[in-house]
């Protein structure tokens, strides 16, 4: 079949509010997404490979992402700097590097902090913590608008999820409180001092890994020595936990970059090897 990167979706397909965004690498769908379980409003961003049809006969993983506004445009990403996630994703589909997928962004909301910490935290202060929520809200209102519209390919072996920072901690908690549902995890820089370190205590006692992770950091995340070494120190000792519960380096993958701060521009230098790892045909 002939790829192209200006296909879109038959209308027909597609719910009545969902609306196009075109960008370098073909175009994403926007559809506004109203969660009972946060009480409040976001958008998901939908990327389709190039060759998608809009008629549904061939259906596709799909990989979720947190922070869905710093994926695909620049106008939207923080600090106006992008994960280029259309642009990686459909030149590793030419090459045949990895299978086609579906890349959803789910985007953050005004209380981006408390939706993606889990747990009562001093650093940083969160009374409020609301991201035992997440969990759920991806399950029942996220998965099954996407899986409602899009010719998404069902269970573990075929659904991720990443996120980068808090991003990153929600995704690894989310594989904590769901296993089962989530069979590839893109976890960068994740912030795993919160609330005393409680995700590694609970990491240690978890047996349902999936199939594969990608697990990605600098060594200069914050631009402290000694607040970096932890960072790395604490990436080292999620590594040992997954070694420990017999995951191998062809299920994770841990990547310390020298040099890589926490930014928008290291989780997109990074992201064509985490697809690659994850999605390797």
């Amino acid at each position: 079949m002939p790829r192209s990167t200006t296909r879109k979706p038959k209308p027909d397909t597609l719910p009545a509010a969902a609306g196009a965004m075109p960008i370098l690498a073909g175009n994403v769908w926007l559809h506004e997404l109203s969660s009972r379980i946060f009480g409040n409003t976001r958008l998901l961003r939908v990327w389709l490979p190039p060759e998608y049809d809009g008629w549904g006969a061939i259906h596709y993983p799909v990989l979720y992402l947190n922070d869905g506004q710093n994926l695909f445009d620049p106008a939207t990403a923080f600090a106006g700097v992008h994960w280029q996630v259309g642009e990686t994703a459909a030149r590793l589909i030419a090459e045949e590097k990895i299978c086609p997928l579906m890349i959803v962004g789910i985007d953050n909301t005004k209380n981006r902090v408390s939706e993606y910490i889990p747990y009562k935290s001093k650093d940083p202060r969160v009374l409020n913590a609301r991201g035992k929520c997440y969990p759920d809200f991806l399950r029942r209102e996220v998965m099954p608008l996407i899986e409602g519209h899009y010719p998404v390919m069902k269970g573990p072996e075929n659904t991720g999820l990443g996120g980068s920072s808090l991003g990153g901690l929600i995704t690894l908690y989310t594989q904590l409180a769901a296993p089962g549902v989530f069979g590839r995890l893109l976890i960068e820089s994740p912030s795993l001092f919160v609330a005393n370190r409680k995700i590694l205590e609970d990491s240690r006692r978890f047996r349902g890994w999936p199939a594969r992770m990608y697990v990605g950091l600098g060594t200069q995340e914050i631009g402290d020595a000694e607040k970096d070494a932890k960072i790395v120190g604490d990436a080292r000792e999620l590594e040992a936990i997954l070694r420990a519960a017999g995951l191998d380096e062809q299920r994770v993958k841990v990547r310390i970059a020298e040099g890589a701060t926490h930014t928008e521009g290291a989780w997109a230098a990074r992201f064509s090897e985490a697809l690659e790892f994850l999605y390797k045909v």
